[in-house]
């Protein structure tokens, strides 16, 4: 392995599987969601607030500034250095507030640059600590749906290129377990293809918000520092120069009801690939698909024939943990007593949690989808050994003849008993039909009886 022995023992020691045996799988979004993310972009907002009140509001004093201070604002508002993360978290341990800590970070930055005291006092100007919060927390959901999004599209492609590869490969189907009408391996597959993408639209589809209002959402200390400013139209302007949507209406937080609606979402996308982990997981157990094993990969430590589904069931496995979670969030968050309680910090900061378990599910289930390849002789067995399956076939046609009692014919014949090829065409020559009929129906095999399956899985 590449990775160093204090790596190595970080991962050993890691209480989270997040980032311990799975942190390479999680590693897309350690940028993004882990606690170093989220200082740094409590620092871009604070620079950002900065620079958008001095130039929205340019009577405040400090409100002009030199180009070095200028600059300082700038560089913080867009790209801090990763170790402000550490300078901010040493004035935490000595302040004992997170978001506190952030802004005496960035005066303390700006008075190096040459910042004036009346522009210090720009830093922070107006905000509550959620202020600051529910932009940063936004920015980084949004970024981590984009990067998510990413992984869930290349799922979708591959469903669908196995789609289209076993359009016409006939497949034994089942309902409550029992051998029904039989499909195409490719129509199942589209079929998940389709639910994902659908899925994947409601998660893309949830508007994102922020809010920027003061202590309680009502711009009390703007409106009476500054009553003829127009502060509405400043806060609207700031946060949708972010590419979020402005919530005018909240207490102190924003209400969190569009995180709930993201989690929701999210956890119905994972919904449908535990289904889909499962199925694949049951068709590899019927023999329906092979696995490709991997050179010097051991599937069992006492059975070394096994090639074990693993990966299918890592995905579920990972699909339910991040769904417990973002579950969890959708119905919490929010709820706040009154204008706010404290619940919400604690379970904001495992939001990175429940998308890392979706993550590492999703690459999970990207490696069994490329293992996987459909066995055409087993299926066609079974297919072959299940005659019964064409009882639908038959009472359909009878109905089409105006034949009545159809459906009590081929219940007395097919009805818990299996019947073979002989016997189907035995049944068929004492059915009231035209012989043409008659012909047309004993040509009939199971592996033919898959009505528009085919052009389904190819028009996915």
């Amino acid at each position: 392995m590449s990775a160093s022995c204090s790596d190595l023992m970080s991962a050993l020691d890691a209480l989270s599987p997040v980032d311990g045996r799975y942190q390479a799988a999680a590693a897309p979004l350690r940028g993004l969601l882990a606690e170093r993310a989220l200082v740094l972009e409590r620092i871009r907002i604070e620079a950002q607030w900065l620079l958008h009140v001095a130039a929205a509001v340019p009577q405040l004093p400090g409100a002009h500034f030199s180009p070095a201070v200028g600059e300082c604002a700038r560089q913080l508002a867009s790209a801090p250095e990763p170790a402000a993360a550490e300078a901010v978290k040493s004035i935490e341990a000595r302040i004992n507030h997170d978001v506190k800590a952030v802004e005496y970070y960035v005066r303390e930055q700006l008075a190096r640059a040459g910042a004036a005291d009346a522009t210090l006092e720009l830093v922070h100007f107006g905000c509550t600590s959620e202020d600051i919060n529910n932009l940063s927390y936004a920015r980084l959901l949004q970024a981590a749906r984009v990067a998510l999004l990413g992984t869930l599209d290349a799922r979708g492609v591959e469903l669908t290129e196995l789609a289209h590869r076993y359009a016409d490969m006939p497949m034994p189907a089942r309902t409550h377990g029992q051998p029904a009408s039989p499909t195409t391996l490719g129509k199942e597959l589209a079929n998940f293809a389709a639910r994902l993408r659908r899925a994947q639209r409601r998660w893309s589809a949830v508007s994102i918000l922020g809010k920027w209002n003061g202590a309680v959402g009502n711009f009390n200390a703007h409106v009476l520092a500054l009553p003829a400013v127009d502060w509405p139209a400043v806060s609207r302007a700031f946060v949708s120069s972010m590419a979020l949507e402005y919530n005018p209406w909240t207490t102190q937080i924003e209400p969190h009801d569009w995180i709930g609606e993201y989690c929701d979402a999210l956890a119905a996308v994972n919904v449908v690939l535990i289904d889909l982990a499962r199925d694949l997981w049951g068709y590899i157990s019927l023999g329906y698909l092979r696995q490709r094993a991997h050179e010097g990969e051991v599937g069992s430590s006492t059975m070394p024939h096994k090639v074990n589904p693993i990966d299918f069931e890592n995905a579920e496995g990972n699909c339910g943990v991040a769904n417990a979670l973002l579950r969890h969030f959708a119905e919490k968050l929010p709820l706040s007593r009154w204008q706010r309680d404290l619940t919400d910090s604690t379970v904001l900061r495992n939001l990175g949690v429940a998308l890392a378990h979706a993550l590492i599910a999703w690459s999970a289930l990207g490696r069994g989808l490329a293992k996987i390849e459909a066995d055409r002789k087993r299926m066609a067995a079974d297919l072959d050994a299940a005659w019964e399956v064409l009882a639908e076939a038959v009472q359909t046609v009878l109905r089409a003849a105006g034949v009545p009692g159809g459906y009590e014919r081929l219940r007395e014949l097919t009805r818990g008993r299996a019947i073979d090829a002989a016997a189907f065409a035995a049944f068929v020559e004492t059915l009231p039909l035209a012989q043409s009929e008659k012909a047309r129906l004993k040509a009939l095999r199971p592996a033919d009886y898959v009505g528009l399956a085919a052009q389904l899985a190819r028009q996915v």
